[in-house]
């Protein structure tokens, strides 16, 4: 696998994506699906890059949780990084990587803030310091340089993120008086792909074995789904068994919000009261256990049906990720900004449910009846 080309430029270090696409990759690799290596850039310190190279790129993902209702607990090897580049000192072999024929995609997963730009960037920053600016001077690099224009696959957690991404790049380009040949390649020839990514990653475990090798051990659940926008002319680059190619993948969003997500946010106006302070406690209990199931099955499922893929199979999926017992969920985490929670996750499906079915979703009313948590 070492004789891989360099095919990915991968914007983030974290935790997450090395759990996740990063692992997906590696096991291709090993499929002998050939997908590439991948060039990681660090963009806030130089901790994990300096690990990575240390490391060869590998490290290991501790696989942890429920599955079919069997306990799982092993150990994955990953070997899809080549090396780590830091930004603010190795930005010109960032851009050599820019221009390498072998490149074809570029992935992200930046903070909350990645989106941001900064005032003070300029085009001929080394680096600039937003995500927005370092992307467009990559593409930039590239497009000069002659090469074939990249698909770029951003994994942050928002809807439409592509979208938002693309827009945000061509408004800087347009600002710093770039060419009209670069707007038009940007726009035009880049494919920007929206995507959904759906992972528990809890992070690298207090003691494990491995440790004392491998700094960068972490560890995440079973489930793993990654929705990936497909566009016409765009050959998928990455097949597995956790990605999804889609036309269209806000369904994703609206299953992951409404199941997951409110069923978190009802479990816990349901859970806290009763001095449930652990997802996992609160789904274990038998009574709110069996609550939380028809409230998923007979009320938001309905809703959900002929607009999501298989909503009650992965309504199932959900609550036996809240049993995982690797996973101490605080229930007081989910409820930081619980109104705002609300209003997205539960509300629209209370409407809804009336508007298809005429009459009113008792267990929905029920919960938002209650008083806030806390």
């Amino acid at each position: 696998m070492n004789h891989l080309p360099e095919t990915v430029l991968q914007f983030g270090s974290g935790r997450f994506l090395r759990a996740f696409v990063d692992l997906f990759i590696h096991q291709a690799n090993q499929r002998g699906d050939a997908v590439g290596k991948i060039v990681l850039v660090q963009s806030t310190g130089d901790r994990r890059a300096s690990e990575l190279n240390k490391l060869g790129g590998r490290y290991h993902v501790l696989i942890r949780g429920l599955e079919q209702g069997q306990v799982v607990d092993r150990v994955e090897p990953c070997e899809s990084i080549s090396r780590a580049l830091v930004a603010s000192s190795q930005w010109a072999e960032v851009l050599n990587v820019a221009r390498s024929p072998d490149l074809r995609v570029i992935l992200s997963n930046t903070t909350e803030k990645g989106y941001d730009l900064d005032p003070n960037d300029q085009a001929d920053d080394a680096p600039p310091r937003s995500f927005p600016a370092k992307l467009l001077a990559v593409l930039r690099a590239r497009f000069e340089a002659g090469q074939p224009a990249p698909i770029i696959v951003p994994c942050e957690l928002r809807e439409n993120q592509a979208d938002i991404l693309s827009g945000l790049v061509l408004g800087l380009a347009r600002q710093w008086n770039l060419s009209s040949e670069l707007l038009d390649w940007l726009e035009h020839r880049c494919a920007w792909l929206n995507t959904l990514v759906d992972r528990i990653v809890t992070g690298t475990p207090a003691d494990h074995p491995l440790l004392k090798d491998d700094p960068l051990l972490t560890a995440c659940e079973p489930y793993a789904l990654f929705a990936i926008q497909q566009r016409a002319g765009v050959l998928p680059f990455l097949e597995h068994p956790a990605v999804v190619w889609t036309p269209d993948v806000l369904p994703y969003f609206l299953r992951k919000v409404r199941l997951l997500n409110g069923g978190h946010t009802a479990l816990l106006i349901r859970a806290w009261p009763r001095g449930f302070r652990l997802v996992r406690e609160a789904v274990n209990d038998p009574e709110l256990g069996a609550w939380l199931k028809r409230l998923m099955l007979e009320e938001i499922v309905p809703v959900l049906q002929g607009r999501v893929e298989n909503p009650a199979e992965f309504a199932h999926e959900v609550i036996e990720r809240f049993r995982n017992p690797f996973i101490d969920h605080q229930l007081a985490d989910i409820a930081l900004h619980h109104q705002t929670k609300v209003q997205v996750r539960l509300m629209p499906t209370r409407e809804e449910f009336r508007a298809k079915f005429g009459r009113e979703p008792e267990l929905l009313n029920e919960v938002l009846a209650m008083p806030d948590p806390g």
